[in-house]
């Protein structure tokens, strides 16, 4: 059991998770609110040995300095390469604290979002198309995007995807078609990005080379795209650019006439939140044993 459990802002875990969470720790306190600077995280965090956050949060080695009782930090969010995360895993490790993250727990959710908004586009169109013989890109082919691809080809839609690593067993599987970055832009009606967190693979000649009359649709949790960049192709009237919320997109260009932003992330709902709940818990459990 730890001594004291602090989660430095809201995990998006249920209340009654949160409930559960309370028999690992002697003391513990779950914060309602985002932290706003360093200091603030680690008055939160103060002599605590367990600490928890979500994506909106970082934890980094000066945190972590400042707060030497720190033995376990679970992040209540996807962690896939210590580069991508929000917690300095590298630090962590050579000062033996123990990072736990999770995975594939809201990609039900996105994949349903993919769908029902292109085909509510498609459909609203004066002359209604079909998602059947629509070359549609893949930018990363991890779980989620290879979720997306399979699903897209359930209704008929040509997908050319492009990754760090080429997957040859989904490529034959699924029956679609790598393409390097710069020939997959010009191939494609719409293009999808399902990039880790702060990997940006599009600027101005990748948009230049994606063309108009075009739809983007980003299910990242940041912009996988240079903010600017973006904006100067959406001055193109045919252009059009989707993410489930404001911080996929960019906040600053997220209200423009063509962009349809959501305001909260497709994959948290009440299923990807029990799924969340549930490897957060195995992870602390699994460390404890």
């Amino acid at each position: 059991m730890f001594k004291k459990i602090v989660a430095i802002e809201p995990t998006k875990l249920l209340p009654e998770w949160n409930e559960k969470l309370r028999v690992y720790g002697e003391e513990c306190v779950f914060y309602d609110d985002i932290p706003s600077h360093d200091k603030e995280i680690i008055s939160r965090i103060g002599d605590a040995d367990c600490v928890l956050l979500s994506y909106t949060s970082g934890i980094n080695s000066n945190v972590m300095k400042s707060c030497p009782n720190i033995k376990y930090i679970g992040m209540c969010c996807s962690l896939y390469a210590p580069e991508n995360a929000n917690v300095d895993i590298l630090w962590a490790q050579a000062h033996s604290i123990t990072v736990t993250g999770v995975r594939d727990y809201g990609d039900d959710g996105v994949r349903e979002y993919v769908v029902s908004e292109l085909v509510r586009l498609l459909h609203n169109r004066p002359e209604a198309l079909e998602l059947t013989d629509l070359n549609i890109g893949i930018l990363g082919l991890g779980t989620l995007g290879t979720l997306i691809a399979k699903t897209l080809r359930f209704f008929g839609a040509n997908i050319y995807y492009y990754s760090r690593t080429r997957k040859e067993d989904v490529e034959q599987d699924l029956s679609i078609h790598y393409l390097p970055l710069a020939n997959i832009l010009p191939q494609v009606d719409i293009l999808i990005t399902c990039l880790n967190k702060n990997v940006v693979l599009l600027g101005e000649d990748e948009f230049r080379l994606f063309g108009n009359d075009k739809i983007l649709m980003n299910v990242s949790i940041s912009p996988s795209h240079e903010i600017p960049a973006l904006k100067n192709w959406l001055s193109y009237s045919g252009n059009l650019a989707l993410s489930d919320t404001p911080a996929g997109i960019g906040e600053e260009i997220s209200d423009l006439k063509n962009v349809i932003c959501g305001n909260r992330s497709a994959g948290l709902t009440s299923l990807a939140k029990v799924r969340l709940a549930q490897k957060v818990i195995r992870n602390i459990e699994s460390y404890l044993s």
